[in-house]
C-alpha cells in the first residue's frame, strides 16, 4: 500500500479522501489555494502546501505546481477527487512521466472516453446502444443544420471536449438550431479551448441512469448498481437516488450489464461511471457518457451497496485486485442524495458566499451522514463551486429514506449565508418526487415555475 498519497483537491471530497486514507493507514498531503489557507482538508490532512493563489487557474489548475507539491513531500499518488483535474488526461499522462500514480484510469482511456465522438465509437464496437447521433465532430452551423434535419428533432448540442453542463444546448427546430450552435460553440470554447459539437437525437421524456463500475488491473470489472440523477437544473444534478423507482429487475441487469460490457471493452482501471439515458415509454436505453473519476453521488451507492468507493479506488491504484466479487454484493434498502449548496434559489441560484457564524449538521440515528467541509467560523470562498455539504440518508425502502431526509433537512441550519435547503426540503416534499414521478425536464418546467412564485 502507498504511505502517503496527496489530494489534488478541495473541500468535502477533499476531507472524504483524506478519512478513507487514514483509515487504510496512508499518510495525506493537502495542496491549498491561498483563499483555502483556513479550510478544514488543510486542517485534517498530514501535511499541507499552498499551491498558489485562490483562482482555481492559479492553484488547484496549476499542474506544475500540485507536482512540485508531490515531488517536495515525498506523495507517491495523486487523487484528484472530482472536478479540476481529475478528467485531464495530460495531468494523468505528467504524473505516469514523473513515475506518481495518478489514482484514476490512464490517460489514453481518458481521451477515448473523455471525447464524445470516440465514445461514440467505442461503444457501437461494445454492442451498447447509442443514440442516433453524428459519427464525427460538428465545426460549422451549416453541418449542424443539415445533421439535425436528418436525425430528427429535437436534438441535443454537446461540447465534443466537454463536460459538466457546459456546451449544451436543446434544440426544438431549426430555427432555433443556428443561434444555440453558435451559443454553444462559444461557450465550449471558452471552457474547453475546442469548440466542435457533436449532436444527437434528444431522447424525451427521459430518465438520466447512471451505472457504478469498479475496475481492476487484473481485469476484474463490477457494477455496483444504479443512481437515479434525473433531478437537475441547467443539466447540474440536484437530487440522485439509489436504486431507480423506474426501473424494474430485468431491465437493472440490462442497464447494468452494458456498463460493466462497456468498461471491460476500453480496458477501463479505477472508479467510473457510465451513464445512460433511459426512454421510459419503450423501456430502451441509450449510453450518452462515461464520467473517468469518482463522482458527487458516489455516498449513495456506498449506502446500498456497502461498498466504500474511495479505499477502492486507493487499493485498484495500488495494484491490488477488487476487494470483492460481483456475487458478493447484496444491494439493499434505498438511498438519496441532497446536494446542499451557498446560494439562493429565489434570485436564479446565485452563489451566496460567506462567513457561517452558526451551523448545526443533522445528525443521529441509523443511516444518515453529512459529507461536507464547513465549520463555525469558517469563510465560504467566493472562488470555487458552491456546494458546501451532501447529506445522504439509507431507508430499509424508499419512503423510509424520504421521511429520514425530510428529517435532516429541517434539522440542518447554516446561519450567515443563504443556501437552498429549505429549497431542497421543498423539493423532497413535492407529491410527484414522492411518488417517483418525475424525469429530466421535471424541476426546470413543473417543479421551478411553482416554487418560484411562492
Amino acid at each position: 500500500m502507498f504511505n502517503k498519497i496527496l489530494i489534488a483537491n478541495r473541500g468535502e471530497i477533499a476531507v472524504r479522501i483524506i478519512r478513507a486514507a487514514r483509515e487504510l493507514g496512508v499518510a495525506t498531503v493537502a495542496v491549498y489555494s491561498e483563499a483555502d489557507r483556513d479550510a478544514l482538508h488543510v486542517a485534517l490532512a498530514d501535511e499541507s502546501i499552498c499551491i498558489g493563489p485562490a483562482r482555481a487557474t492559479e492553484s488547484y489548475l496549476n499542474m506544475n505546481n500540485i507536482l512540485e507539491a508531490a515531488v517536495a513531500t515525498g506523495a507517491q499518488a495523486i487523487h484528484p477527487g472530482f472536478g479540476f483535474l481529475s478528467e485531464n488526461s495530460k495531468f494523468a499522462r505528467l504524473c505516469e512521466e514523473m513515475n506518481i500514480k495518478f489514482i484514476g484510469p490512464s490517460a489514453q482511456v481518458m481521451d477515448m472516453m473523455g471525447d464524445k465522438i470516440n465514445a461514440r465509437a467505442e461503444m457501437v464496437k461494445a454492442g451498447v446502444p447509442v443514440t442516433p447521433g453524428s459519427e464525427g465532430e460538428v465545426y460549422t452551423s451549416e453541418e449542424a443544420l443539415d445533421l439535425a434535419n436528418k436525425i430528427g428533432y429535437p436534438v441535443m448540442l454537446k461540447a465534443s471536449a466537454g463536460g459538466g453542463g457546459k456546451g449544451i444546448r436543446k434544440v426544438s427546430s431549426a430555427e432555433e438550431l443556428v443561434p444555440a450552435f453558435e451559443a454553444a460553440t462559444a461557450e465550449a470554447k471558452a471552457a474547453f479551448g475546442n469548440g466542435a459539437m457533436f449532436i444527437e437525437r434528444m431522447i424525451f421524456p427521459a430518465r438520466h441512469i447512471e451505472v457504478q463500475i469498479l475496475a481492476d488491473q487484473h481485469g476484474n470489472v463490477i457494477h455496483l448498481g444504479e443512481r437515479d440523477c434525473s433531478l437537475q437544473r441547467n443539466n447540474q444534478k440536484v437530487l440522485e437516488e439509489s436504486p431507480s423507482v423506474a426501473i424494474g429487475h430485468t431491465l437493472r441487469e440490462r442497464i447494468c450489464q452494458a456498463a460493466v460490457k462497456a468498461a471491460a471493452h476500453v480496458n477501463y482501471e479505477n472508479a467510473g461511471t457510465i451513464e445512460f439515458l433511459l426512454d421510459e415509454a419503450s423501456g430502451d436505453f441509450f449510453f450518452m457518457e462515461m464520467n473517468t473519476r469518482v463522482q458527487v453521488e458516489h455516498p449513495v451507492t456506498e449506502f446500498v451497496s456497502g461498498v466504500d468507493i474511495v479505499k477502492e479506488q486507493i487499493r485498484i491504484a495500488d495494484g491490488q485486485e477488487l476487494s470483492v466479487k460481483q456475487e458478493d454484493i447484496e444491494f439493499k434498502g434505498h438511498a438519496i442524495e441532497c446536494r446542499i449548496n451557498a446560494e439562493n434559489p429565489k434570485f436564479n441560484f446565485a452563489p451566496s458566499p460567506g462567513k457561517i457564524t452558526n451551523l448545526f449538521l443533522p445528525s443521529g440515528g441509523v443511516g444518515l451522514r453529512v459529507d461536507s467541509a464547513m465549520y463555525t467560523g469558517y469563510t465560504i470562498p467566493p472562488y470555487y463551486d458552491s456546494m458546501i455539504a451532501k447529506v445522504i440518508v439509507h431507508g430499509e425502502n424508499r419512503f423510509e429514506a424520504l421521511m429520514k431526509m425530510q428529517r435532516a433537512l429541517l434539522e440542518f441550519d447554516v446561519e450567515g449565508l443563504t443556501t437552498n435547503i429549505d429549497f431542497q426540503l421543498e423539493l423532497i416534499s413535492d407529491d410527484n418526487v414522492i411518488a417517483g414521478d418525475y424525469d429530466t425536464s421535471f424541476l426546470a418546467n413543473t417543479f421551478l415555475p411553482e416554487y418560484l412564485e411562492k
